[in-house]
């Protein structure tokens, strides 16, 4: 049996791997190490928490002897690397958390791969997940490409463009096998509400205030959850080593679109006057450095190895606003910080 370690699998993209690979993969073992911040959450994993192939494992990345022990302890044949600080605005107010959990926690699993598997590197792989915003801000025109040339603008995306520069040095300068791959804007169920999509379902749904930064014009490439979880598998499985790879929606959309999109779709399933909500719709000071346009182009992953996007972005809309609506629980646990005592009881007698 393989075994694989997953960062960040309480997270939003985080769980909805690890299920996939639990449930696609019975004969591999995979262990989930996430921080459990803010935004990672057991109960994300509830469904699948006693399958016999599945182990979590609460710890921080950047703790570099408890990294060391897991790796002795479970002799990791693959790494999928995911866990990370992300959120923009926080970067903003507190650069140094995205600097240590980003760049330093990066560098630790490196260096604990890099002992473990010393010269045996067959079947051997560390997967690090990225964004497109390494990229920087597009103009009207034109679409990230593998060969982009990088120019983040925010502590958040600075600090994964780090990230993302060290683990190509390791595979060059070490020959540690490793591929990269950078997705656009991801949504789906178990976000959390600090993001756009969730945030302006649950405030439509409570009829609070919906912030949109400046004119709302900014255009993001918006991906579903579970088509970017479906690239990474195949990455993973037949991508080349020392490769990055982007994987885009193909669904451009300016923010105050999109907001006014879900406004209209939350209202018809809530039997709301149509245009209700979007009085809602409040316009607050734009976020510094705030990147006009994300574009990716996917084609050399749909080239190479075949992927593309099962989800129309409006099939994907009208699954996100149903999770969402279906969810007000996860929705109340995740805003109140319940989902700690979850973890206490699950977790709190074991080390």
């Amino acid at each position: 049996m393989k075994t694989i370690l997953i960062t960040g699998g309480a997270g939003f993209i985080g769980s909805h791997l690890v299920r996939h690979w639990v449930e696609k993969y019975p004969d591999t073992q995979v262990v989930n190490l996430d921080k459990l911040t803010y935004a990672g959450n057991l109960e994300n994993l509830k469904d699948i928490e006693s399958r016999p192939n599945y182990t979590f494992e609460k710890g921080d990345i950047v703790d570099a002897d408890h990294v060391k022990a897991l790796f002795g302890k479970y002799r990791f044949d693959a790494v999928i690397h995911l866990a990370a600080e992300s959120h923009v605005d926080r970067s903003i107010a507190n650069p140094m958390d995205f600097i240590m959990t980003n760049i330093v926690g990066t560098v630790t699993l490196l260096n604990a791969a890099r002992a473990q598997w010393g010269n045996d590197l067959e079947g051997k792989l560390f997967y690090h997940v990225s964004t497109d915003e390494v990229y920087g801000s597009l103009g009207e025109e034109g679409f990230f490409t593998e060969t982009t040339r990088y120019d983040p603008r925010s502590p958040y995306s600075a600090s994964k463009a780090s990230s993302d520069h060290i683990v190509r040095s390791y595979f060059h300068t070490y020959g540690l096998p490793a591929v990269i791959s950078n997705c656009s804007n991801n949504y789906g169920g178990f976000q959390f509400p600090e993001k756009l999509i969730p945030l302006v379902i649950n405030n439509i749904k409570n009829r609070k205030p919906i912030p949109v930064y400046g004119k709302g014009l900014n255009v993001r490439d918006w991906l579903f959850v579970g088509d970017h979880v479906s690239a990474i598998d195949l990455i993973f499985h037949k991508g080349r080593k020392g490769e990055t790879y982007n994987v885009g929606g193909h669904n451009e959309k300016r923010n105050i679109d999109l907001v006014k999109l879900l406004c209209r779709i939350v209202d018809r399933k809530l039997g709301r006057a149509e245009g209700e909500s979007e009085k809602l719709i409040t316009y607050v000071q734009d976020r510094a450095g705030h990147d006009l346009r994300y574009a990716i182009d996917s084609s050399k992953l749909s080239g190479e190895l075949g992927w593309k996007p099962s989800v129309t972005f409006e099939q994907g809309m009208e699954l996100t606003v149903d999770w969402y609506l279906q969810h007000e629980e996860w929705l109340r646990n995740v805003t109140s910080g319940e989902y700690q005592k979850y973890y206490q009881g699950q977790y709190g007698g074991r080390r």
